[in-house]
Formats: C-alpha cells, sequence, structure tokens
C-alpha cells in the first residue's frame, strides 16, 4: 500500500468499539469470536457482491469505488475485532503497491481470503491471523484501495458505527 495505514491506530478505534458494543448489549461474559468469524464470512459475500467479479452471467458493472471501500472497511472492523477477541495484534503488515495474489484474479483472491478465514476459524494462532489479515489487505490492493483509503474509510465508517449504537441499531 502506498502509505502505510497506521494499524495501531485502528486497533486502538476497533478496541473502544468493541467495549461500546460489549457494554452496551451486556456482552462481556459471551464468546462471540464464532458471530464475528460469521460476520466476516457475511461481509465478504456482501464485498464480492458489490464487485460483481464473479458475475459471469451479467454485464452490469461493478458498483461505484466508494460503496465497494465501505464494504471493504466493514470486514476490516471484523479482521481487527477477531484479534482483538483473541489477543492478537499485529503492528504493520508488508503489502506493496500492486502486490495482488499470483493469478491476478479478484475472485481467486476471495475464494483466498475465505480460506484463510476458515483456517483462522479451525485454528486461531498469530500465524493464521496475519495470514488472514494480510490476504485481506491484499484483496484491497487489488480493488484499488491505498493505506490512506482504506484508514480513512475505516475512521468514517466507525463514526458511523458509533452513531448506530447511539441510536439503537
Amino acid at each position: 500500500m502506498e502509505r502505510i495505514m497506521n494499524i495501531t491506530k485502528l486497533f486502538e478505534m476497533q478496541k473502544s468499539l468493541d467495549r461500546h458494543i460489549q457494554e452496551k448489549h451486556n456482552l462481556h461474559a459471551e464468546d462471540l469470536i464464532d458471530k464475528k468469524i460469521l460476520a466476516l464470512f457475511v461481509e465478504l459475500g456482501e464485498l464480492a457482491n458489490e464487485t460483481r467479479c464473479f458475475k459471469f452471467w451479467s454485464l452490469k458493472g461493478p458498483s461505484e469505488r466508494k460503496l465497494i471501500l465501505a464494504e471493504y472497511v466493514d470486514g476490516v472492523h471484523f479482521i481487527l475485532s477477531l484479534g482483538i477477541g483473541c489477543n492478537l495484534q499485529i503492528t504493520s503488515v508488508d503489502v506493496k503497491v500492486g502486490q495482488s495474489s499470483k493469478e491476478n484474479d479478484v475472485t481467486a483472491q476471495f475464494l483466498n481470503i475465505y480460506a484463510s478465514i476458515q483456517s483462522f476459524s479451525m485454528e486461531q494462532s498469530q500465524e493464521n491471523y496475519e495470514t488472514m489479515f494480510t490476504d485481506y489487505l491484499v484483496l484491497g490492493n487489488m480493488l484499488g484501495f491505498s493505506g490512506e483509503d482504506v484508514e480513512r474509510a475505516y475512521v468514517e465508517k466507525n463514526q458511523i458505527n458509533y452513531d448506530r449504537q447511539k441510536q439503537g441499531y
């Protein structure tokens, strides 16, 4: 990514949001890891749907870039939250500008991420977490998002998520 995003800042923001949600919904005693993993799968599917990368039967193009980025950062929220919930954290990732999957195929990268989420689900290790996070960031890069784009959109969506909690979402 062009400018390395401040992952530590994003983790801190997510910790604060997670705490707020746990307190508001009295979830301190609940293990939410499986629900967060399922939520991440759902968010990844929503993202794929907006890119339309797999819709070979349709002539309609992808959604607007802004909408795709908003869906993308929904996944970032859950990946950060999973790291927090499993006491796993990373401070940086090495994703280069233009880095993509071997096939340079967005559909293949979506499938790769589904596999890495499943691996993380089966064994919540630091290595599997880093692989999942890196695979997701590579997808963002393939979709044309810089670290700065992702960080800015994350901050905006984080505020929306707080506002939704205040409104009884």
